[in-house]
């Protein structure tokens, strides 16, 4: 098992983003020491982090000269320079999610033909290299179009419904990915160890912003029979499993309207649809993912209680110095729990924090969770 000895310990994060900054608030309890790279001044995680480096996740030789005294290397974001960590685990650094996988993720296009190679269901689809390619697959139509690399949060993501619709198609490598008609959004958070241990977590339901197109609630657990649950969590962990991955991994899963569950995108890092592990489970995703790193035993996955999970999102018309309006009303009512990000200013649907409700009964939660979207408002300083 693990080498890991506590307080002299190193583990470096590519990124300082809200993630990072709730893996070192777990990272405490084990006290181990976490540096952070980040090119942003004001990251999230700056101020809690033992060291903070100012520099570019996508640079070379940023990335290799802050991770080459570390113990582990980590990420909390996918964009990041593959080439420098592959350099640092050729130099004998660990680095989880291992380079090979986190080269794979950043392509779409790549992920779909992995699924495909390893028997993993997910949806049909078709590689294309521009936008003029588009007129070739009219007998394909009606599909979604998705940059290979760069998008995220719902951006780099086109429906193409009729030919017409070509016309603002993206003029980039992208995958043409068939319309699926899904009843609900799904995810699996699972964690895989260098010593081969496997645990999933409960399967959550995810409701979308359709403005945004950012999950605003995330209900644990998901209200499907037991056949789904059994499914989904045997397909997240088969997917690790074949990935050979160490560390976290984010399974985003559409049910189809016929029943199937298929795969839609991973994510090699903790994720939004794990934040109410925090309080929710007996090990949250972020201890989790220390655990695989650092090849502990693996955690309980199981649930305390029915949860609901609200993202906090900057409001519509408000940009500029953050204020949370509402705060006290809603921290005043049993079983809420706040998590604000540290982020400084507010734009439109920026992730601005969470809420994690905890009920007896998830319509109990339901209840409390859309009072509090209600009553808190992120808005900016007049």
């Amino acid at each position: 098992m693990s080498k890991f000895y506590s307080s002299n310990f190193k583990i470096g994060i590519l990124g300082g983003g809200q993630l990072g900054r709730m893996l070192i608030q777990e990272a405490a309890n084990y006290d181990v020491r976490i540096y952070i790279l980040d090119s942003d001044e004001n990251a999230p995680s700056k101020n809690i982090c033992h060291q903070f480096t100012n520099g570019s996740i996508t640079n070379f030789d940023d990335v290799y000269n802050f991770g080459k005294d570390k113990d582990v290397v980590t990420i909390e974001i996918e964009n990041v320079n593959v080439d420098a960590l592959e350099r640092l685990e050729s130099e004998g650094i660990k680095v989880y999610p291992q380079p090979k996988l986190i080269r794979m993720v950043q392509d779409k296009g790549l992920q779909k033909k992995f699924y495909f190679d390893n028997q993993i269901p997910t949806a049909e689809f078709r590689l294309i290299t521009s936008q003029n390619d588009l007129k070739e697959h009219t007998d394909f139509l009606p599909f979604v179009q998705k940059l290979r690399r760069g998008g995220y949060d719902g951006k780099g993501v086109q429906s193409m419904v009729i030919e017409d619709d070509f016309s603002k198609g993206f003029d980039s490598p992208s995958v043409l990915e068939k319309f699926v008609d899904f009843e609900k959004e799904l995810s699996v958070i699972v964690a895989r160890n260098e010593s081969g241990e496997i645990k999933s977590f409960p399967v959550v339901e995810l409701e979308f912003n359709s403005e945004a197109n950012l999950v605003e609630f995330l209900f644990a657990p998901a209200n499907v029979e037991k056949k789904i649950e059994e499914s989904a969590q045997k397909i997240a962990r088969d997917l690790i499993e074949r990935m050979g991955l160490i560390g976290i991994l984010a399974v985003e899963l559409f049910l189809t309207n016929s029943g199937e569950i298929i795969v839609n995108e991973i994510a090699p890092r903790p994720h939004n649809s794990g934040h109410q592990t925090i309080e929710a489970n007996f090990t949250s995703q972020f201890e989790q993912h220390l655990r695989a790193i650092l090849n502990l035993p693996l955690g309980s996955t199981a649930a305390i209680l029915p949860c609901v999970m609200i993202n906090l999102l900057g409001e519509k018309n408000h940009t500029g110095d953050v204020k949370y309006d509402g705060f006290e009303k809603i921290i005043s009512q049993e079983g809420v729990y706040p998590h604000i990000y540290g982020k400084t200013t507010t734009k439109p649907f920026r992730k601005m924090g969470h809420i994690t409700v905890l009920n007896a009964s998830l319509e109990g939660a339901k209840k409390i969770a859309l009072q509090c979207k209600h009553e808190l408002k992120v808005i900016s300083e007049k």
